[in-house]
């Protein structure tokens, strides 16, 4: 038998070589989670990912992966391998805040499909991560208890509104994580913090339990450090859940085998759409510099690579704030201090709607506020038409444009952001500023379509990611040219902390 690994090494192990310890017994479960519990203790006071770490359940549940293995009993791919979620998922008996003191405390009494889907795969779920409230900004500065900070540099963001997911990867607090994309919150973290994120095909991972933000557009998907990471977590979520109404029946595409094939470096007749739209505006000289150089690096691989018109693409960002909001702002009406979570101003003289609104003043932050106001108001009576109606006007066009340039190009690809992990505070006094994080990534989720990102170098220091977007429900073919520009382009790793 080999050598056994020590809780260092293990933090810094890739998912699937974690998993093949476990299962040979060259580890065990147990080891491993407690490497990254360790982990988690000794850096979290200065990165901030976790919101909730569930020792004790960790624990336990490393042991049944153990206890699994020595009675014989085969084991999943990712069996015993330590995941890290969003506290944007319903996850039972843990705390499930979603970044907002409205929901402080609450404890769900159910898993959301993909925490159900984790447990039933062996994963170990190490606890909660830190997120902008309700999924609702690009740094994960609206948390409102206290920003992450990205293990690059502590001193700048670690993107939004995943934040907590992303760093822990960068921090190697955990080997996976979970995430959801509404407009980038995935991508985004994934593209600043140096690691790999996914956002699925809308429909082909269940959004049952994952609490909503804006229903026509939140996506789960898998975080990692690696594509091959990626893919295999991808594959252990995803799949029709009748739970779920939007939720496409039909298979998966083999995501694994797809990365798999990508690693060989073998990009030959696959062509590329570089989207005009999507190559410079707004972005940093750096940030343009590494992404061309990975361009080059996939036409060396073989990938033919042709520039593209989406022409609708430069209405995303208005249509996507005017979208969003409003399904937020019928989606978080249900946060009234009733049924679970705070409750202010229960005196036993107040009306309950004057009860519900103090609760509502207490407890959502001023980016929620922001944008349940900018929602309600695109939704009322005489502005429907003007604002929400032409929003999914666009939405029709911008879906209309990746039709036309799938006809084109087999994927497409773009820088995943304009800029690098930017310092903290330096964008909460204009919102516009913030929003221009997602000004890449918004055009995916309103089509629908799946994309991912996957670090293409460095700008100032700091990590770029390039992003490759492809058809609906044709996700490998996302994950075969991401894994062949990793294949030649392999992340860097972060500074140690």
């Amino acid at each position: 038998m080999a050598e056994r690994a020590e809780p260092t090494e293990l933090t810094r192990m890739t998912a699937t070589g974690i998993a093949g310890l476990v299962a040979a017994g060259e580890v065990s479960a147990v080891e491993v989670a407690r490497a990254h519990l360790d982990r988690i203790a000794a850096t979290d006071q200065r990165v901030h990912a976790f919101l909730q770490v569930d020792t004790e359940g960790a624990t336990a549940a490393a042991a049944a992966v153990d206890a699994a293995r020595a009675a014989g009993a085969p084991l999943s791919p990712l069996a015993g391998v330590p995941v890290a979620v969003k506290d944007v998922f319903a996850t039972r008996g843990l705390p499930t805040t979603c970044g907002s003191k409205i929901l402080e405390g609450w404890r769900p009494p159910y898993d959301a499909t993909t925490v159900a889907r984790l447990r039933a795969a062996g994963l170990v779920v190490l606890g909660k991560t830190n997120m902008d409230e309700f999924a609702m900004g690009s740094s994960t500065e609206y948390s409102a208890y206290g920003p992450t900070r990205n293990p690059w540099d502590l001193a700048r963001i670690p993107g939004g509104s995943g934040g907590g997911s992303s760093a822990s990867l960068a921090a190697f607090q955990a080997p996976l994580a979970i995430g959801s994309d509404t407009g980038g919150s995935i991508r985004q973290p994934g593209a600043v913090t140096g690691t790999v994120g996914v956002k699925p095909t809308y429909g082909g991972t269940s959004r049952y339990g994952l609490v909503a933000f804006s229903s026509s557009l939140d996506t789960p998907g898998p975080c990692a450090r690696t594509v091959a990471d990626a893919a295999a977590l991808h594959a252990v979520i995803a799949g029709h859940d009748p739970g779920d109404s939007t939720s496409i029946p039909q298979p998966v595409p083999d995501v694994v085998a797809a990365a798999a094939r990508g690693a060989t470096g073998d990009l030959a007749g696959v062509r590329l759409g570089l989207v005009r739209e999507l190559a410079g505006e707004g972005a940093e000289p750096g940030v343009m510099a590494a992404f061309r150089e990975a361009v080059d690096a996939l036409t060396k691989l073989g990938a033919e690579v042709v520039e593209v018109s989406c022409p609708h693409f430069g209405y995303a960002l208005p249509a996507y704030y005017l979208i969003a909001p409003s399904e937020c702002s019928s989606n978080l009406a249900r946060f009234d201090g009733v049924r679970y979570g705070l409750r202010t101003g229960d005196d036993g003289t107040r009306a309950l709607e004057e009860v519900m609104s103090l609760t509502r003043e207490a407890g959502f932050g001023p980016e929620v506020k922001r944008r349940i106001m900018l929602g309600t108001y695109a939704l009322s009576s005489g502005y429907y038409d003007a604002y929400y109606g032409q929003a999914q006007k666009v939405r029709t066009l911008i879906a209309r444009d990746f039709t036309a340039a799938f006809a084109q190009a087999d994927a497409l690809i773009s820088p995943t952001t304009p800029f690098v992990a930017f310092r903290f505070g330096e964008r909460t006094a204009d919102p516009y500023q913030m929003y221009l994080a997602d000004l890449y990534t918004i055009p995916a989720n309103l089509a629908g379509t799946p994309a991912i990102s996957v670090p293409c170098g460095l700008s100032g220091g700091m990590p770029v990611g390039l992003q490759v977007m492809a058809p609906a429900m044709a996700d490998d073919r996302m994950y075969r040219v991401a894994a062949a520009l990793e294949s030649v382009l392999p992340a860097p790793a972060p500074p140690q902390l």
